[in-house]
Order: structure tokens, then sequence, then C-alpha cells
């Protein structure tokens, strides 16, 4: 009966699929069947062959199967690999080139033989590489082709680098790469600009020969391009597709990226479900939305029609429902984000008193304030509260080289019309354009021009707090240490960056915290400044009375809104006060036009801004509920005591 009902739950899906909690997990999960692959090929003396992929993706799996070789014992000598990928051209001694990224995660750690290890050549002229991909086809062939391949996959859909347009019966080839996978990589290149157009790649073909296929894929940012590979027709225009052909595939997913598979999604579609007041709240606004008809005016037969009749069964009337979830979005509108002073709260998102609370607004880039929540920071300080922003990082990598030396240009010519010695300041200045012009891709800079950038952005960290409302000592700058290295890839969190959280949240003791709470954002400083945040207040709350009545609020960033049933506190904006927000982010000029790291929306962080809050708005306005110009939504986080 459970395998019945494991079929029905999956009979959206088109190849199997497993989950796991989290990444770890299911990364320990494929290592170690990697682990039992080579010991049982060990014991029939013959070789295991194994093709790999690169990105973030497999990272934890390399880091187990060095583990298991450091820790128990498991030898590499009879294994022979064969990567996915590399791109071209590309000197394996790059920092970007999949050679380093193989070499500094896993064979460097292991005891494989190197003259094992086949990765795709970089450097080849380019009327050699018809040859040698053939080579590449007959290694594979003549050794039995590979037992395992593990793959990631693109938004585009891509495995390996076959891009939309891939043949089913593809072989290892040079592509032309697909320009949102250039965006994704433009970060480890240093700006898209400098990412290959090209790349050489195992195909399709060559991929399906595997005995075993293992597609890896983490984070809700994959979500949707998993959706279409599991559940969407075969199509060229999504390559991973062409593997629910395959007998031998099986896809290993945490949560978040299973999160759009219709049994996660939209379970009442496919099985019967426990109708939680969440799921409820989810499954009637899906079906609002479905049907585009507002909440109020949703009938028993829309119910019966659309996988929800056992909701109208348990919990009808259907009408009473409607009214309930109706009720509970209307409740999270509120004008007072702070609280409405000496105002009935119990339906209200937040509590009414302290009439005027203290509060940080936590801001893991310096414009993420305004641009998040600009409207509800305007709102926080004209109502009287006592507002305080933290600007966790410098964001200085994120600040283009000529406005480094405009600025430095314009210290030269400053000093010199007041009469100053500057003889160091324009020495200073002929190294950092020198150095720039001579810079490679993603290069560190040295650290004088990391401190000019540094300080252009907290330059307009301050014009736009001090727009909306704040004098300077309510202005902080924490430059927390993980982010300083210099390089795009951050340092590892340590007790340094949470200690320094704690002391400004002791000196604050703030009633409420607003924290980035986007976990998609593609450059990953959001999530790792906001676990830096939770576990300094949970810390804190295990000593601290005023800790336990601190609630956080989560923002989202310029690249997703929380889904409206997941909306706890909306914030209306009129027309001037989003004004006033455009404003606001306006005073980071070295972000504005065209940011050095856009991910991949080309329109400016104002309108990504400005779209969202409007979108905001007219999601609650086609439920049915009251028409405003623009919304910025929260949602609060529950913590475990």
């Amino acid at each position: 009966m459970a395998r019945l009902n494991l079929l029905e739950e999956t009979r959206f899906e088109k190849l199997p699929v497993s989950v796991f909690e989290n990444p770890k997990i299911a990364s320990i999960n494929v290592a170690h069947r990697i682990a039992e692959l080579i010991k049982s090929k060990q014991a029939s003396n013959t070789p295991a062959v194994l093709g790999l992929a690169t990105g973030v993706t497999p990272i934890a799996v390399y880091a187990e199967l060095v583990r298991l070789h450091k820790e128990e014992g498991l030898s590499f000598k009879n294994v022979i690999t064969f990567n996915l990928d590399e791109y071209y051209p590309m000197a394996p001694t790059a920092a970007q080139s999949y050679v380093t990224f193989m070499n500094e995660n896993l064979f460097n750690h292991i005891d494989i033989d190197k003259k094992n290890v086949h990765i795709p050549d970089g450097t080849l002229a380019l009327e050699d590489i018809p040859a040698f991909c053939l080579e590449y086809e007959k290694k594979i062939g003549d050794l039995g082709g590979l037992d395992i391949q593990i793959l990631g996959i693109g938004r585009t859909g891509h495995i390996g680098f076959n891009e939309p347009g891939s043949a089913p019966n593809s072989g290892t080839r040079l592509v032309t790469l697909d320009d949102l996978t250039r965006r994704d990589a433009a970060r480890d290149f240093g700006g898209k600009t400098f990412v290959p157009t090209k790349a050489i790649t195992m195909g399709i073909g060559t991929i399906f020969k595997a005995r075993e296929i293992i597609l890896m894929a983490w984070s809700r940012k994959k979500a949707s391009i998993i959706k279409k590979a599991v559940e969407g027709e075969i199509s060229g225009d999504v390559p991973a597709t062409y593997l629910q052909l395959s007998d031998h595939v099986e896809f290993i997913l945490d949560a978040p990226a299973a999160s759009e598979l219709t049994r996660f999604d939209t379970p009442w579609l496919v099985k019967d479900c426990v109708w939680t007041d969440a799921l409820i709240r989810k499954a009637v606004i899906w079906l609002a939305n479905t049907l585009k008809k507002p909440i109020l005016k949703l009938t028993e037969d829309d119910y019966n029609n659309n996988g929800m009749a056992q909701l109208a069964t348990e919990k009808g009337p259907v009408y009473n429902i409607n009214i309930h979830i109706f009720n509970k979005l209307q409740h999270t509108i509120t004008g007072w984000p702070g609280g409405k002073p000496n105002a009935d709260d119990s339906q209200r998102p937040e509590r009414a008193e302290p009439a005027k609370k203290r509060i940080i607004i936590f801001s893991p880039h310096p414009d993420d304030d305004v641009i998040s929540m600009g409207g509800t920071f305007l709102r926080l300080v004209d109502q009287g509260h006592d507002v305080h922003v933290a600007y966790q990082t410098s964001g200085n990598t994120a600040v283009w080289d000529d406005d480094a030396l405009r600025f430095v240009e314009f210290n030269v010519d400053f000093t010199e019309k007041m009469g100053m010695d500057n003889t160091h300041l324009k020495d200073l200045y002929n190294k950092m354009r020198t150095f720039i012009e001579q810079k490679q891709p993603n290069q560190i800079d040295t650290p004088e021009i990391q401190t000019v950038k540094g300080l252009i952005r907290k330059g307009e960290a301050i014009a736009g707090a001090r727009y909306c409302g704040l004098e300077d000592d309510h202005i902080h700058f924490q430059a927390l240490p993980f982010y300083e290295s210099g390089k795009v890839q951050k340092n590892p969190v340590t007790d340094a960056d949470i200690e320094l959280t704690i002391a400004l949240l002791q000196k604050v003791k703030p009633q409420q915290v607003y924290a980035a709470g986007d976990f998609e954002d593609p450059h990953g400083t959001h999530i790792v400044c906001f676990n830096i945040i939770l576990e300094a207040l949970k810390r804190l709350r295990k000593t601290e009375a005023w800790a336990q009545d601190c609630w956080l609020w989560m923002y989202r960033g310029a690249w997703h809104e929380f889904e409206t049933y997941e909306i706890e506190m909306a914030v209306p904006i009129s027309p001037q006060e989003l004004e006033r927000k455009k404003y606001a982010i306006f005073k980071h000029q070295s972000q504005k036009d065209r940011a050095v790291f856009p991910g991949d929306d080309s329109r400016e962080f104002w309108q990504r801004a400005e779209d969202r809050n409007r979108d905001t708005a007219k999601a609650y306005d086609e439920l049915g509920l009251a028409e405003y110009e623009a919304m910025e939504a929260f949602v609060r986080w529950k913590f475990e005591d």
C-alpha cells in the first residue's frame, strides 16, 4: 500500500527522484555510493571509471570522498576519471579552470594516479579539438564506458555544457555557451565580459552510455528547472529532459530544489493532505491565482474541479474557508511596521507596545536596506522609532575599477587645488592605475584599491541612510571579517563575525531586527549574513531578557519576493513614498546603470525594486484585497527555544 501511495504522489515525475533534508546529507549519500562502487571494483581487480562534474554542487561529495580516503582508507588507485567539460580557451593553471577546481577539491587530496585523470584540454588549437574529442570518446569506450556519471544542472537545463538545442546523441565537442550560463559564471571571472564564450563538453549521448547517472541539485534557485527536467515534456530546449529516456538515472535533490515538484508544491493534486492553516492558505491562494478569481468569489465547484474536494469536504463550506483566508491576508497589511500605538494588536503583524521601538535594519551589502525595504525604512523613521542601520560588509568587490580611479583622481585634484602636498597620493594613484591596466580577470585588488572601493560604498550608504532620516551615530559599518578576503570567494565565518554582531545587538537592545532573508541570493552573501545574525540572537536569547522579546523580520533582496501565501507583514507604499525610496537607492551611484554583479536581471536595482513592490500590491489586489500603489513584504522568523 505504501508503494502505491508513493506512485500516486510521484505520478507527475518521469524519472526517479530522491529528496534529502539538506545538501550535506545528500552529498554524503552520493559519495558513499561512489565509494561502494570503487571498493566493489577493487574486489574484482578492475578499474572504476567515474564521470565527474564541477561547480558548487559536487563540492561536498568530493569533500566526503577525501574524508573517506584520509580517515577510512578508501584508495583511488584503481579509479579512472573523465570530467564533463572545460571552458575554452582556458589555461589549466587559471583560477577558473576545471583542472584547478578538481585538483583543489579532490585530486590533490587522494591517491589517484594523475595519469588516470582526464579533463578536456582548454589550451588546444581550434583545429585540434575535433581529433581530441574523438580520442576522449575512444578512451571512455575502450574502458567499457563510464560506471557512474555525476551531474549538476544549469538554469538553462544544461548538463555538462550541453546547452539548449543539443542533440540527444551528441558526443564530446566544442560548444557555444548560453548567455544565461555565462551570466551565472560572471562572478567567478570578475564580470561576464571575461567569461569564455565556448567550452569543450562531453555530449548527451556519451553521458547516456554511463551505467549509472546521478544528477544533483541544491537550493530553490534550481527548483524551476528541476520541475521542467522531471515533469516536463522531452525537449531540446531543456537538455536535461533527455534523461527521462534513461533507465539508469536518479535525481538527488535537497528539499528547496524539489520544492516546485507537484508533490511538494501542490500536494492536493496528487494525494490526500493534512490540512494545516499554512497549507490551506497556500491552496486557496493557488486556486484563486489559477482561476484568476478573487478569493471571495471561489465556489464549491472551483474547489471540486481543481483537486481540492477533500479540503471542501473536511473544512467547508468553502465560503467560510474563503472568508477565513481573506481575513488572514487582510491582517498582514499594515501601515505601522513598528506596531500601531494604543491599538488592538491581536490581529496585527506587530505588537503595539512599546510604541517607540528600538530597531536595527541589517543590510548585507551597503544598498540592500534601501533596495529591499526602503519604503518601510522611511516609514519607521517617520513614525518616530529609534532606527539603526548596520551595513554588514563593505561591498568593495562590487565597484568598477574606473570608479575607484575616478575617486582617487578627485582627491589628487582636490589636494592640489587646496595647496596640500599630494606627492604620496600621486604616487599611490600611479601605482593603482598601473595595477588596474595590467589586472587579470578576478585578480585580487591591492589593499589600497580595496580601501578606496570600500570607502565609495560607505559614502553612498551614509548618504542613503541620512536621506532616510538617520543621524550619523545610528549608522554602523561592521566590515565583518568573513567578507574581507579581497576575493569573490569569501572566508569562512568565525566567532569574530558573530561577536561583532552580538556587540551591536547588546549596544542597541532592539525590539525589532530586520535582516535579508532571501536565501537564493545568487552570490551567497545574504544567507551568510543572515546566519550570523541568527546565531548572535540565539546566543543572546539564552542570557538576555530583551533578546527574548526581539522579533526578527526577514525581507527579500533584489532577486525574488516572498510568495503571497508566505507573507506575514505587507507594508503599503504610497506613490510619494515609492519616489522617496527610489531617491534613496539613487544615492548608491556605483551600483546604478550597470552593476558589477547584477545577477541574471539586466534592470537597474531601483527598477527591480519598484517593479517587485508594485507586483506585490497587484497580487493582493487580484485576490480581492485593497489596491495599493506598491507593497514591501516581510516574514517573521520563528525561534525554536
